[in-house]
C-alpha cells in the first residue's frame, strides 16, 4: 500500500479541479462521506456543488447547448438544395437513419405510418394539400414527442419550410426523402 500511495504523490494533478471519484488522495472505494451521511438529499451539499461546477454559467441547459443557446446537432436540412440534388437527398436521408439508430429505438413501425400519411399528404387535391402537411407536421411532432424520436427533429423543420413554400415539387421531394429513410432503415 505505501508503494500506491507514493505513486499517486508523484502524478501531476488532473484538469477540472480533482473532484471526481477516486481523486484527492482518496482510495478505491473511499467515499469521503462520514457515519450516517448517505446518498440521500442531504448529501452536504458535495455532489450539487459538483453538478454547478459542470453547468458553469449555462443554467440548466445542460451540455447540449452551444454558445447560441441552440441545441448542437446536425445542421437544418435545406430546402432549395434538397430539390435539387438527388444526392444530398440520399446523404440525407442516410444522416437521419444513423442518428435514428444511434438515438432511438423500435421505429420502423412508427415510420411507416408516417410514410403512409405522407403519401396521403402528397396526392390530397391542390387545394387541401398545404393543410394536410400542416396536419401532418402537428402528427409528425406528436410522434417525435411520445416515441422520443429526437432524431426526427430536423424532419420535423423541413416539413414546416416545405409546408410555408407551399409548392408541389417541394411535397414530393419530402416524400421521396421520407421513402429514402424508411428504406435505410429496414
Amino acid at each position: 500500500m505505501p508503494e500506491q500511495e507514493q505513486t499517486r504523490e508523484n502524478r501531476p494533478p488532473r484538469e477540472g479541479g480533482g473532484r471526481g471519484p477516486g481523486e484527492g488522495g482518496r482510495g478505491p472505494g473511499e467515499s469521503g462521506r462520514g457515519p450516517g451521511e448517505g446518498r440521500g438529499p442531504d448529501r452536504g451539499g458535495r455532489r450539487d456543488d459538483r453538478r454547478d461546477d459542470r453547468r458553469g454559467d449555462r443554467g440548466d441547459r445542460g451540455d447540449r447547448y452551444g454558445d447560441r443557446g441552440r441545441p448542437e446537432g446536425p445542421p437544418e436540412i435545406e430546402l432549395e438544395k434538397l430539390m435539387a440534388d438527388s444526392l444530398y437527398l440520399d446523404n440525407q436521408a442516410h444522416g437521419i437513419v444513423s442518428r435514428m439508430r444511434d438515438m432511438d429505438s423500435g421505429t420502423k413501425s412508427q415510420l411507416r405510418r408516417l410514410y403512409s400519411a405522407v403519401r396521403r399528404a402528397v396526392r390530397a387535391p391542390d387545394s387541401e394539400r398545404q393543410h394536410e402537411f400542416v396536419m401532418l407536421r402537428a402528427r409528425l411532432a406528436y410522434t417525435i414527442a411520445r416515441h422520443g424520436l429526437r432524431s426526427l427533429d430536423q424532419l420535423e423543420k423541413l416539413l414546416l419550410q416545405v409546408t410555408r413554400k407551399n409548392d408541389p415539387r417541394g411535397y414530393e421531394r419530402f416524400r421521396d426523402l421520407f421513402e429514402a429513410i424508411v428504406a435505410y432503415n429496414e
